[in-house]
Order: C-alpha cells, then structure tokens, then sequence
C-alpha cells in the first residue's frame, strides 16, 4: 500500500471555559463570503506553474462557471431578501444588504483577477505553445477573408439587429446569452434616427472558433472569438448609417426554481413548467465590456433594474467560461494531466461473480484512483440475474447517457422489480432528470421523486437476491453521484457489502422514501433528517467527555462544506476540552479556526488539485475505539435538516486502517493544502524543509502501483 501517513492521537489539553459566548458573530465566517474564498483558490490553481497548461486553463473557466452559479442563486436569493426588507441574519449577524454589498466587493476583485489572470498570464504563455486567440488587428489577409466568409455564410444569416424605438422596445436577454448594445449615427430607410440596437449573438453557433490553418496559413491551433467576428463587420448589419460604438454585454438572471410541492400534483410536469422561466428569471448582474462609456453602462443597468454595485466592466469576453472548449480541442497531451487507468480489486475485475466476492468480504472503492466499472457491472450482473428480484437505487445527478440507466432500463425489461428514486430538482440537471425519469417508466420500472419538501441526496443501490431458501440484500453505499463521467474528476467513495443489517437499513430507508408511514430506528446507519444530526452531535460529545477525563480524543472530518451553526458550537466545546480536531473541508466554512480560548485545537484545510474533493468521512478516536463514517451528507443545514442523507460505519477492520492512513495523506499534504487562519482567509502551504507530499499525487501512485 505504499507509505503510510498515519494519524497520531494527540494528547489532550483540558481548558474548558464554560463563560465564552458562542453565539458571539465573531466566531462565524459568512457562508456566502466564504464560498467566494473557495473560488478564489481555484482561480489560485490557474497561476500554478506546476499545473499543465491547459488544465490552468480550465480551473479559470471553472471559477468563472462557479462565479455564475453564485450570482444565479445565492446572489439572487439574498436580493429576494433584501427587497422584501428581511432583516434576517446568520450566525455572523449580516444582513442581507450589508451582506450584497460585502459581497459586490469580493465578487469585483475576483472578476478583475480572473481577466488580469487571462491577459497577463495565460493568454501570453498559450500564445508561445502556438495556441493564439486572434485579435482583429493580428489577422492575415488569408485569415480576415476566411473570417469575412464565415460572417457572410454562417453568422449574417441568422443575425437579427434590433433598432430600440417606440416601436422596439427593449428585448428580453435570455441568462447568460451573450449580446452587444450598439450606438448609432445616422437615418435608416424609413427615415428614422436611431441612437441605438441590440444585437443578439445566435446560441447555435459557438463562441470560440478554430481557424482552419489549411484555409489560412496559420498555426494549428489560432482561434477567434465569435465577439470579434461581429465586432469586424457589425456596421454591414446597419447599411447607410454610422456604428460609433460595439460592447458586448451579459446579464445573469435568478435561475432558482420555486415549486410549491405542497401545492402540486405532479412534481415532474411542475418542473417541466417551470424550467422555461429560468432563462428570463429576476436580474441580478450585468457584465460589460469595459471600453463601454459610462452612459451606455448606465443605460444597461437601468433597463436591467440594477445598480453600479451589480455591473461589472471586463477587460475580454464576458462569457468567460466559454474558454473551455479550447481544453478539449487542443490535442495537447503534454499542456494536460497525464492519462492514468483507474485501479481494480482483483475479484471485482470485469467477469468476476460480483456477488460471491461481496458475499465474502466487504469492498471500498476510492474513485477515481480506483474504477468506477464494479459499481456499473454489479448493476448488469444484477439486471441478468436469473436469482435478483428487485433492485432499488437513488439517483440524482446521472447523466445524459449513463450505462448505470441502461443497466436498470434491462432490469426492468427483464421483468425484475426496479424502484428508483430520483431526485428532480438536482439543481441545474432538472431537465436530463426529467428525461431519465421518463425513459425509466417506459421501460416498467417504478419511479418516485422522493420526500416532498426534502431533496433525496442520499446515494444507495439495494439488490434483492434469492440463494437457496433465503432472501439476501448487497448493498452499494457512495459518498458521490452515479455520474461515470464524474468519477473521473471527483472524488468519492463508494462501499459494497452483505452485511445483513446495513442490508436492512438500507431497506428501510427505500421504504421511507417510496412508503407512508414511521420508518423504523435503524441498526447502523445514521439517516438525516432523523438520526444523522443528533448522531454526530451525540459523538463529537462523546469525544469532548474523553477528553475532559484525560482519555484520547480526537475528530478528523473530511467534507464539502460546514455550515451548521450548533455543529459548529459543539466543535467550539471539544476544542475547548482539549479534543485534537481535524478539518479537511474543500469550500464553505463557517466555523474559524485557532481562536485563542475557543477554536486552539481545530485546524481547517482545503485541498486543492487535479481532482475535485468530494469524500465525506467522519473519524471519532472513541477513546481508542475508533469508528469511521463514509457519507453522502457535509455538516451543512441543509444536508442534516432538509434532504434525505445517510451515513454509513466501515466496520471492516481493514478498510477502516485503509481509510485511516488515507485521511493521513491529506494532513500530510504540504503542496495543494490551504489553510484557514483565525480571521476566515486562508494561506496556501509550502512544504518549507520538508519534503514535498501531494495527497492526490501519493494515491495515484499508489493505486497505478496496486
């Protein structure tokens, strides 16, 4: 297994004080606030030259694709607020408008470093790889005339201009489409004078394009943005009069959905209904080219109904995330991670009874340093299975084309009884949800959407199978989505078992989310929204007593995020009784660290590299008794209190130690490690005179090795 990174018990320090108030704001960092510390580390990823340099790249688009979702939804949510004069506060007593206002000046600076990050930085070391976006005044002659033919041909044709007048009023701008709003000088045909026109950038066409270098002398890879294309010839969309000026704009509109479930019979048609709104939803920022006057800004902003803290002036595109499709063009292996093959246990190899090896031991599956293949194959081993009788399995983010439905598609087919819970409102997948969830009914199998009022994120597949006389349940139990895709880029972790009473458990709570009625206590699983929270307050209790008795204490969390504000009040009462507490939490994080009198003995990382951290493990010393959990949940309000999340012990003796030395890895991590300071910002690690150590590095080695 390579070299272990083993954890050490600390002994404990014992200096409780029972006088601090930890309802106190101070000892809270803003959600929102934090969310955008998180996305400044990876916008911190595309400035790493030991990164390949495409993937900086990509991390580049990533903050500016995660920068949309926030404005879409949490931005837009605490304006709801805010207009509605709501003066309600988190733990850090911030109010919605101090908040928005606390948020536009985190939000600019972050804009601002992603466009100097693009124009200094990667665009000059892209352009000695020979991969150049081409500016208008850089082109060839062969280049301009392939660029006027590709205007003449394929962009003119479905361009609409649209000249603003009594008569033309301003045009609805779907989210996130990018536009130009162009001034004018000048009478038309009809002798009318016009100020100004929107045009609208057609959504069929793409918003980088390769110039061919057969056709135009130039290098493989010389690109031009579609803005540039109708920036050159604009003036041909508006014959007789004078462009004096062309600046490409965006707007990002509230994209949340609001279903009243209480109100509706049908959850899926509901949401079909809704998702059209979500292209013409609420305004709540506007991007702008940053040569635009200042009367033209303005005029934006008050069409839009925003103020100046809502604009932002970029010095490039406005859609910024578009860049990406340059990663996945450009065959460059060498400006990219190197390719690695995903490990396989010996008996779960493709051909292997699946069944018989899960029969005889537990199996962990660490994705994507291991393959995702087992999960897949145990479904069609299931699906063809003349002794299966029923397969029930929680699905939320999927995929378009996912083999695990195809799977279930021929179990049913197969005339097994299939029950598949899917969570339609994952956000921003609702639509290809809604699709599986109709292809699943056609095929015969049953379909729910879950708990009304609570989205199911928990991540199960049950398999009923008759051997001999007796009935047996295998269970799969995962930390992450059943997206292949995905468990390409996460990580996460998936358990297989028999275990007779995870078998139950996970049985029961199938049948709490398709059933009426009280679900029964479960054996060994925590389940939120019933048992999760009080279980994990009750064991990081467990750890403050040991510790005040002097007996070995010590929580290692690793997680997405940490939100919940009397989770956060416990860890405060087992810091200040001494209790050694690890916190490996990739994004929000509320709670600070190292706080004289309060947080001394918490520590905070976030891990940042090639693979997105997606793990949620939970380890208590037990007073040397040590449990570890695997979940679907982070320590969030929303995952203990409002969805349907299970966490799952690792009983295996061996998978525990496995487990164990793997959280080793990542507090050894000295290389793509942050740490959170006292005041909530982080401070990224150097490994100084130690030797340097990657946590992602160190597994992918050890597994390329297994």
């Amino acid at each position: 297994m390579g070299k272990e990174a083993s954890i050490v018990v600390l002994e404990p320090e014992t200096t409780v004080k029972d006088t601090v108030n930890l309802k106190l704001p101070e000892f809270y960092v803003s959600r929102d606030l934090s969310m955008l510390q998180f996305n400044r580390r990876v916008l911190e990823l595309a400035l790493d030259e030991g990164t390949p340099l495409l993937e900086r790249l990509r991390f580049l688009c990533i903050s500016s694709t995660n920068l949309d979702e926030f404005f879409e939804i949490r931005v837009a949510g605490h304006m709801q607020k805010a207009e509605a004069g709501a003066k309600q506060a988190g733990p850090d007593s911030i109010k919605p408008k101090d908040l928005l206002k606390s948020i536009s000046v985190v939000a600019h600076e972050l804009v601002d470093e992603q466009y100097r990050v693009l124009n200094t930085v990667l665009f000059p070391a892209l352009a000695k790889e020979n991969i150049r976006f081409i500016r208008r005044r850089e082109l060839s002659q062969k280049q301009e005339a392939w660029i006027r033919s590709y205007f003449d041909e394929a962009l003119l044709p479905v361009l609409s201009p649209l000249g603003l007048d009594p008569a033309h009023p301003f045009p609805r701008i779907l989210n996130k489409s990018l536009n130009f709003i162009i001034s004018l000088k000048g009478k038309d045909a009809f002798g009318r004078g016009g100020v100004m026109a929107i045009v609208q950038a057609p959504r069929s066409l793409p918003r980088i394009t390769q110039l061919p270098p057969e056709e135009t002398d130039g290098g493989p890879y010389d690109f031009v943005f579609l803005s540039s294309i109708i920036h050159a010839y604009v003036d041909e969309l508006f014959p007789g009069m004078k462009v004096t000026g062309c600046y490409q704009f965006r707007v990002t509109r509230n994209s949340d959905l609001y279903v009243d479930e209480e109100e509706v019979d049908d959850l899926l048609r509901a949401l079909e209904g809704e998702l059209p709104s979500r292209r013409y939803g609420d305004e709540v920022r506007v991007e702008v080219a940053d040569d635009a006057p200042e009367d033209i800004v303005n005029f934006l902003l008050h069409k839009f109904g925003l103020t100046e803290d809502d604009s932002y002036l970029v010095n490039g595109p406005v859609n910024l995330n578009r860049l990406i499709a340059v990663c996945d063009i450009v065959d460059r292996p060498d400006l990219k991670y190197p390719p690695f093959t995903p490990s396989l246990p010996i008996k779960m190899n493709p051909g292997c009874d699946l069944f018989e090896a899960i029969r005889d031991n537990d199996y962990l599956l660490h994705h994507p340093f291991e393959s995702f293949v087992p999960v897949i194959e145990f479904l069609r081993q299931a699906a063809n299975d003349k002794n299966v009788l029923a397969i029930k399995q929680t699905l939320y983010r999927t995929g378009p084309e996912s083999a695990v439905v195809d799977a279930l598609v021929t179990a049913a087919q197969n005339a097994k009884e299939v029950t598949v819970i899917i969570e339609l409102r994952a956000r921003f997948d609702e639509a290809e949800n809604i699709a599986l969830a109709t292809r699943l009914q056609e095929s015969g199998a049953h379909v729910v959407y879950g708990v009304v009022g609570y989205k199911t994120h928990a991540k199960m597949i049950l398999v009923v199978r008759r051997e001999g006389r007796t009935l047996r349940r295998y269970v799969h139990l995962g930390t992450g989505n059943y997206h292949p895709r995905t468990t390409r880029l996460y990580t996460d972790y998936g358990l297989f078992t028999s275990d007779k009473a995870m078998g139950k458990d996970a049985h029961q709570v199938f049948m709490q989310m398709t059933s009426l009625g009280k679900g029964k206590e479960l054996n060994k699983m925590l389940q939120s929204p019933f048992s999760l929270y009080d279980g994990l307050i009750e064991r990081i209790e467990r750890e403050t007593e040991n510790a005040k008795q002097g007996k070995p204490a010590r929580i290692i969390a690793k997680m997405n995020g940490l939100t919940e504000k009397y989770v956060i009040q416990t860890l405060y009462k087992a810091s200040m009784a001494g209790v050694q507490i690890d916190l490996i939490i990739r994004g929000v994080c509320c709670l600070k660290p190292e706080i004289p009198g309060v947080s001394d003995n918490i520590r905070v990382r976030s891990i940042m590299g090639q693979f997105l951290e997606h793990t949620r493990v939970f380890y208590f010393e037990n007073n040397g008794n040590q449990e570890v959990f695997l979940s679907s949940a982070d320590w969030m309000d929303r995952n203990l209190h409002r969805r349907v999340e299970t966490a799952f012990p690792v009983e295996s003796k061996k998978l525990r130690r496995r487990l164990v030395n793997e959280l080793g890895y990542y507090l050894k991590d000295n290389t793509q490690m942050w740490r959170m300071l006292e005041d909530g910002n982080y401070e990224q690690a150097l490994p100084g005179n130690e030797a340097p150590f990657s946590a992602q590095d160190a597994l992918l080695r050890e597994f390329s090795d297994a």
